[in-house]
Parts: structure tokens; sequence; C-alpha cells
């Protein structure tokens, strides 16, 4: 079964809503979006969070530290890297926390990206994207049926795609933000279809 994530999670109202629906992750974005939170929020988000659902942060070019320090707090317990860091930077976040953080390597798809470069990333998983938050599906051809790592698969998906792409792509799991949203706010019928749509 294919695993969900909902991005973009800011207030009280977003988790009680996911913790009546159950996707697998939420996300907190700490990077500058209309959807950021401060670390405050996020931990006070966390602590209401349903034990059995996975907070993700989502940084761009954040500092180490900064990322550990959220880590320690309990707030996350995997970070999705979406700027320029590379296999040092991940290994080293790796280190800092006793491999007990894990890693989602964001990239964004093009013609010129080549998977094969990324099938032996120390990061757990890769999130397959049209860009940081664009709303905008890729062209799916682009992903190869043998990639070997798991993936998120992300990008302008929403009910009216998202049995096509699970059925056509089999991503590990579908990362899913803007299309939950009505006025830049979760929206607890769209977030009801689409659990019910894929489950």
């Amino acid at each position: 079964m294919v695993k969900i994530k909902i991005c973009g999670i800011k207030r009280i109202e977003d988790i009680k809503i996911v913790n009546r629906y159950k996707p697998d992750y939420i996300g907190f974005v700490f990077a500058d979006s209309k959807r950021k939170v401060s670390h405050e929020t996020a931990k006070m988000l966390r602590d209401n969070l349903d034990c059995d659902i996975v907070p993700v942060g989502v940084f761009v070019d954040s500092p180490i530290d900064e990322i550990i320090k959220i880590f320690d707090e309990g707030t996350i317990d995997i970070a999705q890297l979406h700027g320029n860091e590379n296999e040092d930077f991940i290994s080293l976040l790796k280190e800092k926390t006793g491999n007990q953080l894990k890693i989602i390597n964001a990239i964004e798809m093009s013609e010129n990206i080549n998977l094969d470069e990324y099938c032996n990333s120390k990061a757990d998983y890769l999130l397959l994207d049209s860009g940081k938050g664009s709303g905008k599906t890729f062209d799916w051809n682009l992903i190869k049926n043998d990639l070997k790592k798991d993936f998120f698969l992300a990008g302008g998906l929403s009910s009216s795609n998202i049995s096509d792409a699970i059925g056509e792509i089999k991503p590990y799991a579908v990362d899913l933000s803007s299309s939950l949203e009505t006025d830049g706010f979760k929206d607890e019928n769209k977030i009801k279809e689409i659990m019910e749509v894929i489950n």
C-alpha cells in the first residue's frame, strides 16, 4: 500500500484533521514559504500529533545545527532537504544524530537529471518533484521503473490524477500539499477525499 504525506501543516486545526484521517507522514515547512512555521509552533503541533503519524521537517539550505536542534527537541523524525545539500552534508547529519534522523533528498526533475546517480545516496529516500512547492506535475516518464531507492512522488498530485500516478509510477509514497487546500488552508473535505481514493 502506498504511503501518503501531507505537507504544509501549520495550524492546530490541521493537526486535528490529520489525526482523524491518519496519513503516514506530515510535513512542517521551515523554509521561506507561505506555509513556514516557527520552531515553537512546530513543536506545539508535534506535541498534539497522533503518535502513529511521522513528522517531517522541510528545509532549504538550513544550517546543520538548526536541523539537529529541531530533531533533538523531538519535533521531527525525518529531514526533507530541498536545497543544495550534498552527500557530505547528508553524511554529517546522519553522523551527528547517531544515524537516528532519516533523510529525504528532494530532486527537482528535468531531462538533465540522472536518477542512477542518487541510488547510492546515504539519504533514506528520494523525493521527486517539479520544483519547491510548484504545484505542477513533471514528466513521469523521467522516472525509471528500476529505480533502486524508495521515493516520494510530489508535484501537482490531486484526487484527479493520484490513482494514475500510483498505478504508473508505483512510488513508495505520495506527497501532497496545495491540492488539499482552499484559500491557503488545509481543507478537511479534500483530505478526506484523497485518503479515500488512496485507500
